[in-house]
């Protein structure tokens, strides 16, 4: 083991990979129970997503362990989830139809993977776009959480409107919220999950929570159950770049991030990237086939790295971890019906992606109202395609008008040309 995974050269041993896989697992441990949640919302059955969670993860994740050798998890990624809700419930199409789009996004991204053009896509996206698009993500994620634990509430003439936080479920929530925040504010590793934890044992002596079982065999999986055909009938071209866009440059981030923090960057590089980013693309396809929407790494990872971790033996600790949840689905299960314990995580996951926001000019207006269309046109239309959309039209229209029509690259302005055809004559409502 010490010889395959080069543990002497990364200047690591096993006891401290194996408790900087404990630790990666821990921080990320929330998605088993927030994608079911989420999903399943959508019309997905529990059981599907929840294995279709654990099956991309545990793919992914060894892959990336045995074949990239780097410390770094791969999961469906936050952000896409209630992107997936929210286009069968504005849609009005079925999940198995979203779940086509996933695929054709997951079988692009597994070809792009061994391409140039995935490069040259990543290049040619400005960097203001990139961070708003991720900030975005950020806001419509939280505001599910806001919504979803009561905290927001639909209002006539404003449309939106605090709830009542002395209703159970509202109270519950907000508890949620501070003591997940005491925990990450204090950096304790795994401060969601254990938020969500200490929620869950508060809602079940409150009779909110009710479990019957903890642990079974797993559920059978279901082999794809999407609707390819749907994807044209309804011409969600649109739905499928937004999952094969954000899924490669939020992939591509967190590896070169954490690749950095762990030291594994060579002249700026990242060696065995096109293996790391075939990882994440296959996950993405086997959770499609099963029933989850596409997988990315993990910034989580970090709080492995930050423990020690330098290899793939990390992340093969994280795999395993993840094979014994699936003997827990009748838990996850029971705390994924209590909107209250998986909300803090949604909307506290939702700051941690406003980071970006500092690289923005916000001087610049050029730069910074692109990046701002993006970013309130995501939560306010329930759409990151529309958000995409709207940068990649504002971002070339006013650079051109600006007179810096030549820092914008030509496969900006194409799909600046595409995204308004497909907002004026086939727009998504």
């Amino acid at each position: 083991m010490k010889q395959f995974f080069n543990l002497q050269a990364m200047k690591t041993d096993v006891k401290t990979e194996v408790i900087a896989g404990l630790t990666t697992f821990v921080t990320m441990a929330y998605i088993i129970i927030v994608n079911p949640f989420i999903l399943s919302d959508a019309g997905v059955p529990f059981d599907q997503v929840f294995i279709a969670t654990i099956a991309s993860a545990v793919v992914g994740t060894l892959i990336m362990a045995l074949f990239a050798n780097y410390p770094i998890a791969i999961a469906p990624g936050m952000g896409m989830n209630a992107y997936f809700a929210s286009v069968v419930a504005t849609q009005g199409v079925s999940y198995q139809t979203v779940l086509g789009t996933v695929f054709f996004a997951s079988i692009l991204f597994v070809l792009l993977a061994f391409t140039k053009f995935r490069e040259l896509l990543i290049e040619s996206i400005p960097e203001p776009l990139k961070v708003g698009i991720t900030a975005g993500i950020g806001l419509f994620v939280a505001f599910l959480g806001l919504r979803m634990s009561g905290i927001v509430v639909p209002a006539e003439g404003t449309f939106v409107a605090f709830g009542d936080v002395t209703a159970p479920e509202t109270a519950l929530a907000v508890f949620g919220i501070i003591v997940t925040l005491i925990l990450v504010a204090r950096k304790v590793h795994g401060g969601l999950f254990l938020g969500m934890f200490i929620t869950a044992i508060l809602a079940y002596f409150l009779d909110m929570l009710h479990i019957e079982k903890i642990a079974s065999l797993p559920p059978a999986p279901v082999f794809f159950d999407f609707d390819l055909g749907g994807v044209f009938t309804h011409g969600l071209y649109a739905v499928v770049f937004a999952f094969l866009l954000v899924t490669i440059f939020d992939t591509t981030g967190t590896m070169i991030g954490v690749a950095e923090q762990a030291g594994l960057m060579k002249n700026g590089t990242l060696p065995r990237a096109n293996v790391a980013l075939t990882a994440d693309a296959v996950a993405s396809t086997v959770g499609a086939s099963l029933g989850s929407t596409p997988s990315s790494a993990y910034v989580e990872s970090s709080a492995g790295v930050a423990a020690g971790g330098r290899t793939g033996l990390t992340s093969l600790v994280v795999a395993v971890l993840f094979l014994v949840a699936l003997f827990f689905s009748p838990l996850v299960q029971a705390i994924s019906s209590v909107p209250a314990i998986t909300a803090p995580a949604l909307i506290i996951v939702g700051s941690y992606m406003m980071n970006g926001l500092a690289k923005v000019k916000w001087d610049t207006f050029d730069e910074a109202f692109p990046t701002f269309a993006v970013i309130l046109t995501m939560p306010l239309t329930s759409s990151i395609a529309t958000g995409i959309a709207m940068g990649f039209i504002m971002y070339p229209l006013l650079k051109f008008v600006s007179g810096k029509g030549k820092e914008v690259h030509p496969i900006i302005v194409v799909f600046g040309i595409l995204f308004t055809i497909q907002l004026i004559f086939f727009p998504m409502h």
